[in-house]
């Protein structure tokens, strides 16, 4: 592969493909918590593009090293992702229902909450690894920090869609994103295992 303008192109398709489970957990991020400041917002966005970048470069490292093993894991990938966002959208299901009963009050995602929701979002990034693995490094790197950029931005968009609609459904915004996450993980699962 070589440095060109189809290279940018389909690193940036490659974004905003990946980016997509990211989307809809941040706007189900921005549901849940529809008074987000902007730093909040650019430390979400930024966890999930971080983890963009870093399961890419996983994956062509594991085949530059270890393809026979990864080859392994790649299969369960679906599994993970699922009882990942099940827990979070499960945990949020359980909050909005709580809320509603007046029992408690509504807290944004916590760090590591947010660390698993990246975590769950872009397992699937790890396969990319395979389609860029002609790359040499520094431009596995480059198409990784493309996917990171488009997929902040994008993610940026989905928690301002979050918090625009959270505002307006207040205490149904954590039933509502924490029914997203159960279907996303859902999604991933089924188009992963069939």
């Amino acid at each position: 592969m070589e440095w060109n303008y189809l290279f940018l192109f389909n690193s940036a398709l490659l974004g905003v493909g990946l980016a997509m489970d990211a989307f809809s957990v941040s706007m189900a991020n921005g549901l849940n918590e529809p008074r987000m400041r902007s730093g909040r917002m650019c430390a979400i966005a930024g966890v999930f593009a971080g983890f963009q970048a870093l399961m890419p470069m996983l994956g062509w490292v594991c085949i530059h090293t270890i393809v026979r093993y990864f080859d392994a894991f790649r299969q369960l990938t679906p599994w993970i992702a699922l009882v990942l966002l099940l827990f979070i959208g499960g945990k949020m299901l359980l909050e909005g229902i709580r809320s509603e009963d007046g029992n408690s009050e509504k807290a944004g995602v916590s760090f590591a909450a947010l660390i698993v929701q990246g975590i769950a979002t872009s397992i699937d990034a790890l396969s990319v690894g395979f389609t860029i693995a002609e790359y040499d490094w520094l431009m596995a790197l480059v198409c990784s920090l493309i996917i990171a950029a488009v997929t902040f931005i994008i993610c940026m968009v989905g928690l301002l869609i979050g918090k625009k609609f959270g505002t307006k459904l207040s205490r149904k915004a954590s039933i509502l994103g924490g029914s997203i996450l159960v279907v996303i993980g859902l999604e991933i699962f089924i188009t992963g295992v069939f």
